[in-house]
């Protein structure tokens, strides 16, 4: 965990949080639908998921890399810059995530083979796959589960 921060996100931070979000998309995941725009993006970083979720940003030289935005229950995103892939980033984020749970749910693209294999390293258990009709982007997902420590 070298060369980036971890800190609590707070609203000033949602315009940059939104733009690495569409910029990891469009990156990483070409073969999503554009089905926001940049407003609607921020739109909802502002509105939803920093109303129901926990967010962590991590930073480098003063620029965010990476951040996490969590629930009871859920990780609901994750999302690192290409730049900075294995580099301990998701890692670190997803290690703030862990330590408040008992049990850590998610959804990610089937396709999204780089992911997948992410979470199954850090302890994630396939426990579905599904068609995408319950996501807007209509791509096949799979559900994974994390159980921690069970002697809390």
């Amino acid at each position: 965990m070298t060369g980036f921060t971890l800190r609590r996100a707070d609203l000033a931070d949602m315009p940059a949080i939104a733009r690495l979000h569409r910029h990891v998309r469009e990156t990483c995941l070409p073969y999503l639908p554009a089905l926001h725009t940049p407003a609607e993006d921020l739109a909802f970083f502002q509105g939803h998921v920093f109303a129901s979720c926990t967010i962590w940003l991590a930073e480098a030289e003063g620029r965010p890399t990476g951040f996490a935005a969590f629930r009871p229950g859920w990780l609901d995103h994750l999302y690192v810059d290409p730049a900075r892939h294995g580099r301990g980033v998701g890692q670190a984020l997803l290690s703030v995530a862990k330590e408040a749970q008992s049990e850590l749910n998610l959804w990610t693209f089937q396709r999204n083979v780089q992911a997948r294999r992410f979470y199954e390293r850090q302890g994630f258990a396939l426990v579905a796959l599904a068609d995408g009709s319950a996501n807007e982007e209509r791509e096949p997902d799979a559900h994974y589960r994390w159980m921690g420590d069970r002697s809390r």
